[in-house]
């Protein structure tokens, strides 16, 4: 059964920064580690524990559904949040297996620190656009739209990927923009829009097509100056080594990359 550790969550689901916390001070991990032998796959069981960027949910979830289809009595457990929390909290000793960054600056944190196992590999790209009501009821066209007076317009954190994209494409369009807030990562920004709590975000348009008739998208030519790199890597320390290198081994597959471009990620 697919578990998804994120901040808003419903029922099983528990707080993503509470549950980093409490693995990294505790050190237990929620599975014991797998055992490979034989054939692709064989002998993977246990929890995969796979910490992943916000806008990878959608696709991630039904990657873990598919990846507990493959091999019976396994569990994946996914961690969605903004991607420099995620390497924070790896970084600080919670158990992971796999880490999905939306940006390679961001993997880096990992990596520098000795806690990637191999080198990471880029499994897909994207792209910005603009998030608006359904609609377009205040017609934003380009970036420049989003400076009109009593506008609403929310940002991710210029700290995870999605806000390091974002003032890349302001700067690019020469466009200075004072935000009515920053959030922790895309879904966030992204539901600040569908609330009708902002006229307009600056997420990935993979966000804007999972959200359906939630939002409309616009696209501007800047965001070709903001593409972002979206690296996988499984961890040094990971408590089920096999499993983690089954599910990189998935999301890298010709299953999981039809997955992903139906998604609307761009091929690396």
């Amino acid at each position: 059964m697919i578990r998804s550790v994120r901040r808003a969550g419903k029922a099983r689901r528990v707080a993503g920064a509470g549950a980093i916390a409490v693995l990294a001070l505790s050190g237990c991990s929620p599975s014991g580690p797998g055992s490979s032998s034989g054939p692709e796959g064989a002998g993977v069981t246990g929890t995969v524990t796979v910490f992943a960027a916000a806008s990878l949910k959608e696709t991630f979830t039904e990657l873990g559904e598919r990846f507990e289809t493959k091999h019976p009595g396994t569990e994946v457990t996914l961690n969605f949040g903004g991607s420099d929390a995620l390497a924070a909290g790896i970084n600080n000793g919670a158990p992971a297996d796999v880490f999905a960054a939306a940006g390679t600056k961001t993997m880096r944190l990992v990596t520098d620190e000795g806690n990637t196992a191999g080198r990471p590999s880029t499994f897909v790209r994207n792209r910005l656009q603009i998030a608006t009501a359904p609609g377009n009821p205040r017609g934003i066209a380009s970036l420049d739209d989003l400076t009109a007076s009593g506008l609403k317009v929310v940002l991710c954190d210029e700290t995870v990927p999605c806000g390091t994209a974002a003032q890349t494409a302001l700067a690019a369009g020469g466009v200075g923009l004072t935000p009515a807030s920053y959030e922790q990562d895309v879904k966030s920004a992204l539901t600040k829009v569908e609330l009708k709590e902002a006229d307009a975000a600056l997420v990935y348009r993979t966000d804007v097509r999972a959200a359906g008739d939630k939002v409309e998208g616009v696209e501007f030519p800047e965001s070709a100056e903001a593409v972002n790199d979206y690296p996988i890597a499984r961890l040094e320390n990971a408590p089920n080594p096999s499993a983690a290198k089954a599910f990189v081994e998935l999301v890298q597959s010709p299953e999981g990359r039809k997955v992903l471009d139906g998604a609307g990620f761009l091929k690396p």
